[in-house]
């Protein structure tokens, strides 16, 4: 449980500081619900035999002090005090519950954002590792598992042991033999869902991992829902999909109809146990009637509020060992995410972290010298010593067949990856010295631009929020990406909605967008990655045209298959297994071999 507690502590972060609150909440409520239960007891005994004020010292200096002259006034307002205490406590408890939802949810917020923050941030190779089922699971569904059925039980617990173990000392004080029976009935329920706590944790990992499945099962047959039309596969997918919904559905009822069962089996054991136990009394033994009424008066009250707590604390055990699966992901995942991000922020510097928007000033050239990089877990280097220059203003293109590097070295470029050993340098300084800085100054177009479900205007304008949106600059980009006729087309104009990932546009229109993207923020620096390679000849061209129109005003690096696409280009780099194997002009490199 201390481990439990532990992942829990870490994962609220920040947010642990207002726990310290919620017990103090707790033990007032607690307190005060042992304090009205208690006199519960003397209540009833006065009220059967009025004339035991005087014989109890403590009552009758209380009476005294008061200046009663009336047993029945002293009884009223002893009463009063009582049902005043309990309804203090009932306020505090409110309060306590709301407080405990509260918090929860809003731990549940930063815990959205700071998941997405860090997958948006945690370096590229997490992702190359990850799938975005997983991910999209992790922020929506492990939230949520987490929220209601770990922190929630877990604070629910807390209230509720701290009334139970309060109300258990109240109980023996007043009867340690009644309350030792009491808990011997108890205890084998208690056995029996320690015994399933397995059984919980097997069950939360299924629901966890079937919700992901049909997640990706989704993505696949929803998101490439043309081809899966076109193929005629909807029947494959749906099997899939009836096949987890199945497993899933199985995990569910037998975990939800399991949460019953702590009510139903306390509930019933405490009231079988008392109403015995009055019967026997009543059977075996007239003498101490009163006596009796007043220890069983506390006792049912007592019951009354310990099979909830007593019931809610089992059941708050049995959803945590059910969903500890969900907080163990997002335990490894936050650990994995903070190791990577220490490591990190140990490689930027002050000025990266201090100016996040502004670019390093770049006036002469850009030298990759000795670039050696191997992915994870791969020993042979997919990129091998790579050095090159590029002027401002130039062009260069990346030529070569699949799994030459060409990909590799661009996500070097684009910061993305960090070479195991050599450097980048802009005017002769390191681009690791300012990370952010350097990004700030590329502009990146690959093969298949990722476009919002939203206007043409946001889409090129990416991630800029509209009253921010600069007018003079978007029109600029889009005469320079040669939009103007496209959008002349278009009843709406730049408020055209383009679809999801862009469906309502053809491929040179989504590219065309893609870089009037890059032009929008004036990136100095354009990477080309295979911008024009899934498009036809003549849309590639009129693309191609849009693209040799910044020639000279950009500094470009360009992927591509297609060699024609890059004859304008100043230099042309061949790269065959992480080498740089041939380098010169156009003709140098294409046409002489």
């Amino acid at each position: 449980m201390l481990k439990y507690l532990s992942k829990v502590l870490y994962i609220l972060g920040e947010g642990k500081k207002n726990l310290l609150f919620l017990l103090l909440l707790f033990t007032v409520s607690s307190v005060l619900e042992t304090l009205g239960v208690g006199l519960i007891g003397p209540f009833l005994n006065l009220s059967s035999n009025p004339e035991s004020i005087h014989k109890n010292p403590s009552v009758h200096f209380i009476y005294q002090k008061l200046g009663m002259q009336s047993s029945g006034k002293f009884i009223f307002l002893l009463g009063v005090v009582i049902v005043a205490i309990f309804c203090i406590k009932s306020l505090l408890y409110f309060l306590a519950k709301t407080y405990i939802v509260r918090f929860s949810f809003d731990q549940k917020k930063l815990l959205i954002s700071k998941l997405l923050h860090t997958y948006l941030t945690v370096p590229y190779t997490f992702h190359l590792s990850r799938n975005t089922a997983s991910l999209i699971k992790n922020i929506v569904l492990e939230t949520e598992s987490f929220t209601h059925y770990c922190m929630l039980p877990l604070l629910n617990s807390a209230a509720n042991l701290t009334v139970t173990f309060v109300l258990l000392l109240l109980l023996a004080k007043t009867n340690l033999v009644l309350l030792s029976m009491m808990l011997g009935i108890l205890l084998p329920i208690f056995i029996l869902f320690q015994r399933l706590g397995k059984k919980f944790s097997k069950w939360g990992e299924t629901l966890s991992a079937t919700y992901q499945e049909m997640v990706r099962i989704i993505n696949h047959s929803l998101g490439g829902v043309k081809e899966t039309r076109v193929i005629g596969c909807e029947a494959y997918f749906e099997e899939q999909m009836a096949y987890q919904a199945q497993i899933h559905s199985r995990a569910a009822t037998l975990y939800f109809g399991s949460e019953l069962l702590p009510r139903v089996l306390i509930e019933t054991s405490l009231i079988v146990f008392i109403i015995l136990f009055i019967s026997i009394s009543q059977l075996l033994s007239t003498d101490n009637t009163k006596d009796l009424t007043s220890v069983l008066g506390v006792f049912a009250v007592g019951s009354i509020r310990l099979i909830p707590s007593a019931s809610q604390f089992v059941q708050a055990i049995a959803q945590m060992r059910t969903h500890s699966h969900s907080l163990d992901m997002l335990y490894l995942d936050l650990k994995e995410i903070d190791k990577e991000g220490n490591k990190k922020l140990k490689n930027l510097s002050l000025n990266s972290l201090s100016s996040p928007n502004k670019s390093i000033p770049f006036t002469d050239r850009v030298d990759l010298k000795n670039i050696t990089y191997s992915y994870p877990g791969i020993s042979e280097p997919s990129l091998n010593n790579i050095s090159l220059s590029i002027r401002k203003g130039e062009s260069i293109a990346l030529i070569g067949k699949s799994g030459a590097g060409k990909t590799t070295l661009v996500d070097v470029i684009l910061g993305l990856l960090e070479p195991n050993s050599g450097d980048i340098k802009i005017d002769g300084k390191s681009v690791y010295k300012n990370l952010r800085g350097w990004q700030n100054l590329i502009g990146y177009i690959p093969q298949s631009i990722s476009l919002m479900d939203d206007t043409i205007e946001r889409n090129i304008a990416f991630g800029v929020p509209d009253n921010l949106i600069d007018q003079e600059k978007l029109q600029n980009a889009i005469k320079a990406a040669q939009l103007e006729e496209l959008l002349a087309q278009l009843s709406d104009g730049i408020k055209t909605s383009v679809g999801e990932r862009g469906v309502r546009l053809s491929g040179g229109q989504r590219q065309r967008i893609g870089i009037a993207r890059a032009l929008y923020f004036e990136r100095e620096i354009l990477v080309l990655d295979e911008a024009t390679s899934a498009l036809d000849n003549e849309t590639e061209a009129l693309v191609t045209e849009a693209i040799c129109s910044l020639s000279g005003t950009k500094t470009m690096i360009i992927i591509a298959h297609r060699l024609s696409t890059v004859e304008h280009c100043d230099r042309v780099y061949m790269l065959e297994r992480g080498n740089i194997i041939k380098s010169g002009s156009y003709k140098e490199v294409v046409i002489s071999r």
